[in-house]
């Protein structure tokens, strides 16, 4: 008997996340599982969340519950209400949610309250920063799942210290979950969409940067957005570091980003910024021009935690502008130095990564076939 699921994605990294689930299904368990998606609306522009959709692929949303930006208390209230009259219309067999944003909580708690299951994809994950509103979405969320996917073998060992049980049942509960280490499904989508990226991306063109001869940076946290301090550090390091360097930082502003730098930076660093012949600053660009990006850069800066990920995909040193991040792995492994929005950590940690020669990129993520496990544990584990 097919199994009805239902995908909630509220914010582009989920749309993009989703997309190799709904491949899988598509190419290989189209008779044994059917898709519903919602679109919870969460990111407030949605132009940038429609062009993932577009260039993808992907299924359009079957609806959309089109809440928009607020406070999380405003945001996360809206989408239970709207999430649970359709989860009663469409009697799913479960509840697909991904990482940690008001979305995911809202889908897991609005399921969960109503008795259908909740699997969540990215289980197990922690900052260990309760400060940080995505670390208590994660951990509420693992803690009203059903089917618990995570994508490292650090994920497995929060979830045992947490007391989830690892001896998986035939049919798992809520009380009694299951727990699978599955892989990354973002390695799987990274296989898939780096071949179709060279073919259709243009980017590097139209911004005249060369293979290894620029600096991705990315900046949306509202923990540097926010903070005059935190922007000043973080732009004042990256001048420098174009400066010394002779490479391009090449930076598409996130809409916060965008809204936020004028406000935050001195005259004096604004007017550098903006003059910069280091410094390209540009529009938000879709997944497969920020894949051609990251596998051309010479080393990336972020406090983005899936381009974290990506960078490590494509073997690219990294910067991380937060002081705690969930792919430890990285870190440890050296491939990845945390500095937060301190400008002489900054400046030395990207010292340190270009004289580094010795990285090595273990399989933390599994071997790309992430999406059909968890497909398969989907049909028979419920």
């Amino acid at each position: 008997m097919k199994k009805k699921i239902i995908t909630i994605v509220g914010a582009r990294p989920q749309i993009i996340k989703s997309s190799a689930l709904s491949r899988a299904i598509s190419e290989k368990f189209s008779e044994l599982l059917e898709e519903v998606i919602i679109h919870t609306g969460q990111h407030y522009d949605e132009n940038m969340s429609r062009i993932f959709f577009d260039e993808m692929n992907i299924s359009k949303p079957d609806y959309n519950l089109n809440v928009g930006s607020g406070s999380h208390g405003t945001q996360t209230a809206k989408m239970i209400e709207g999430l649970e009259a359709i989860f009663l219309k469409e009697k799913p067999s479960a509840i697909v949610v991904y990482g940690d944003t008001n979305s995911t909580i809202a889908g897991a708690l609005a399921g969960a309250k109503i008795h259908i299951p909740v699997v969540h994809i990215e289980a197990g994950l922690r900052s260990f920063n309760k400060a940080m509103p995505e670390e208590l979405n994660r951990i509420a969320c693992d803690h009203m799942s059903t089917l618990l996917f995570t994508p490292t073998e650090a994920g497995l060992k929060n979830l045992k210290r947490e007391g989830f049980d690892l001896r998986n049942n035939d049919k798992a509960t809520i009380d009694a979950p299951n727990v699978y280490h599955c892989g990354d499904i973002m390695y799987d989508n990274s296989l898939h969409f780096s071949a179709i990226s060279e073919g259709k991306s243009s980017i590097l063109k139209e911004l005249y940067l060369e293979n290894e001869g620029f600096v991705l940076c990315t900046v949306h946290r509202d923990s540097n957005t926010d903070i005059r301090n935190n922007m000043e550090a973080i732009f004042s390091s990256l001048l420098s570091i174009g400066e010394s360097s002779g490479l391009k930082i090449a930076m598409p502003l996130h809409p916060r980003t965008r809204n936020k730098i004028k406000e935050q930076l001195s005259a004096e660093l604004y007017d550098s910024v903006m003059s910069s012949e280091n410094v390209c600053l540009f529009p938000p660009v879709g997944f497969l021009d920020i894949i051609a990006l990251e596998k051309n850069a010479k080393l990336i800066i972020t406090d983005s935690g899936g381009l974290q990920k990506e960078a490590f995909f494509f073997k690219k040193p990294c910067i991380i502008l937060r002081s705690q991040t969930e792919w430890v792995e990285i870190v440890e492994n050296g491939n990845a130095i945390l500095v937060g929005a301190d400008k002489d950590k900054i400046e030395s940690a990207f010292k340190e990564l270009m004289s580094k020669t010795n990285f090595s990129y273990p399989s933390f993520y599994g071997d790309g076939q992430a999406a059909t496990f968890i497909c398969e544990r989907l049909i028979g584990g419920l």
